[in-house]
C-alpha cells in the first residue's frame, strides 16, 4: 500500500507535531506483510529544510519543499494521503484527485482561525466564538491591527472545515477533541508514548525539590502562570527549584518577569535541550507542571512525563485531564493559587507523589503505548482500502 505522509513541520523542527509524525510513520515503514516485504510504501513530505540533517537515517522516503507539481504527482501514485493537520494544499489537491484523505487533527483550525482556541489580546481560553457563530469575535482576535490577515484567517477555517467534512477519516488523539471538532468520518486515535524501563519503586527526590516546565515559551503554555504560583511559594517560606527547559520567541520577557517577580535566585533556564538528553535532564526532577492555557489537542508533554514516572500537574484543558486520568494533579486555568496549593500538595505528601508516580507509568504503558497507535492507523487504511491482512 502506497501511503503519503504530509507534515508542514518535521525534523531536524523539533515539537510535539514533529514527534508524533516521526514515530508514527517509523513504526508504520517497518510494519512486514506476512510475505515478508514492507506494508507500507511510505513517502513523508514536509516543508521543513533538512539544514544539516541526513534524512537518508529513515526508513522511509522524505520530499522536502516539493514544487506543487511534484507534490500532485506523489498525490496520484498514493493509496492513502494522511496529512498531520489539515493543510490547504494537500487537502484540496488530496480531494480533486479522488484519493482517500486521511486528517490527523493537531490543533484547532477547523474550529478556530487562529488555531489556538484562545483569545489573543487577553490571553484567556476562548469559550468557542467560531463554532457560536460570533465571527466578529474571531476577527477582534488578533495582537496586532492587520485587518487583512483577520479576514483571510476566517474565511481559511471556513475552507478547511468544509474540506475536513468530505475527508475518509478525521484522525482525533482524545475523546474531547472529537466531540470539539465535531466532524463526520471521526476516528479516536490516541499517540503513543515510547515505553521506558524503569523501576516503579526507584524513590524521586532532590534537595531542594526541583519543579520543571518543559515546553516552548509562548503565551498559550502559561509561564507567567507557574511564576505566579511560585512567588506564592516563596511567600510561604517553602524551598524549591524551578527549571525550565525550552525555548521560545518569550522567553527574553520570561526571563525579565522571573525578575520582576524576585525569582532570579530559584528559576533556572535550561534552553532547548536534545531529546537524546531528555531523560538526564529530569532524572532529580520532583515534580512537572504544565500550565497550558490553550492550544492542546492531546499533551504529549503530560503523557511522556508521566511515563518517567514523575507527579505531574497540568491545567485542567480537557485533554490533559482525559491523558492524567487519576494519575495526576489539576488546577483551573490561569489560576496560579490553585496551582501552588496542587504543588505544595506534593511537595508536603511523599506518598501521594509516590503514589501518583505508580499510577501515571501503569496508566500510560496500558492506555497509550507506541504500539497501539501504530496498529490503530494501520488498521485504519487497510479498513479504508479494503484490505485484509492474513
Amino acid at each position: 500500500m502506497k501511503l503519503l505522509f504530509y507534515s508542514h513541520y518535521f525534523a531536524p523542527s523539533i515539537g510535539g507535531v514533529e514527534t508524533v509524525v516521526l514515530s508514527l510513520a517509523r513504526g508504520l515503514a517497518e510494519l512486514r506483510a506476512p510475505n515478508g516485504f514492507p506494508e507500507f510504501d511510505l513517502t513523508l513530505i514536509t516543508e521543513t529544510p533538512a539544514e544539516d540533517f541526513d534524512d537518508r537515517t529513515f526508513p522511509f522516503r522524505v520530499l522536502r519543499k516539493p514544487s506543487l507539481t511534484q507534490l500532485l504527482r506523489i498525490i496520484r501514485s498514493s493509496d492513502i494521503i494522511h496529512i498531520a493537520g489539515p493543510a490547504l494544499s494537500p487537502l484540496l489537491l488530496g480531494l480533486l484527485a479522488r484519493k482517500l484523505v486521511v486528517v490527523e487533527h493537531h490543533g484547532f483550525q477547523t474550529i478556530c482561525p487562529t488555531g489556538q482556541l484562545l483569545i489573543e489580546p487577553t490571553s484567556a481560553p476562548c469559550p468557542g466564538h467560531f463554532m457560536a457563530g460570533r465571527y466578529h469575535e474571531c476577527l477582534r482576535c488578533r495582537s496586532n491591527n492587520d485587518w487583512r490577515a483577520s479576514w483571510k484567517l476566517l474565511l481559511s477555517t471556513f475552507v478547511r472545515r468544509f474540506l475536513c467534512s468530505r475527508v475518509a477519516a478525521n484522525i482525533m488523539p482524545t475523546d474531547w477533541l472529537g466531540e470539539l471538532l465535531h466532524l463526520p468520518n471521526a476516528v479516536s486515535i490516541p499517540h503513543g508514548i515510547e515505553s521506558r524501563a524503569c523501576d516503579l519503586e526507584s524513590p524521586r527526590s532532590s534537595s531542594p525539590p526541583l519543579i520543571v516546565f518543559q515546553g516552548r515559551i509562548v503565551t498559550t503554555k502559561g509561564l507567567p502562570v507557574l511564576f505566579e504560583a511560585a512567588r506564592i511559594l516563596r511567600s510561604e517560606n517553602r524551598v524549591f527549584e524551578l527549571q525550565v527547559i525550552g525555548d521560545g520567541p518569550e522567553r527574553v520577557a520570561s526571563e525579565a518577569l522571573a525578575k520582576k517577580l524576585e525569582l532570579s535566585s530559584v528559576v533556572r533556564f535550561a534552553g532547548r535541550i536534545a531529546t537524546a538528553d531528555i531523560d538526564t535532564a529530569l532524572a532529580k526532577a520532583s515534580i512537572v507542571v504544565v500550565p497550558s492555557l490553550a492550544g492542546e489537542v492531546f499533551g504529549l508533554v503530560v503523557a511522556e512525563n508521566m511515563s518517567r514516572g514523575l507527579p505531574v500537574v497540568a491545567s485542567n484543558v480537557g485533554c490533559f485531564a482525559e491523558v492524567l486520568g487519576d494519575a495526576g494533579l489539576t488546577f483551573g486555568v490561569g489560576d496560579a493559587v490553585e496551582l501552588a496549593r496542587q504543588i505544595a500538595r506534593l511537595l508536603d505528601d511523599s506518598a501521594l507523589a509516590s503514589e501518583l508516580s505508580g499510577r501515571a507509568r501503569v496508566r500510560i504503558s496500558k492506555r497509550y503505548p507506541r504500539s497501539k497507535m501504530i496498529k490503530l492507523h494501520a488498521q485504519l487504511y487497510r479498513r479504508l482500502c479494503n484490505v485484509e491482512q492474513t
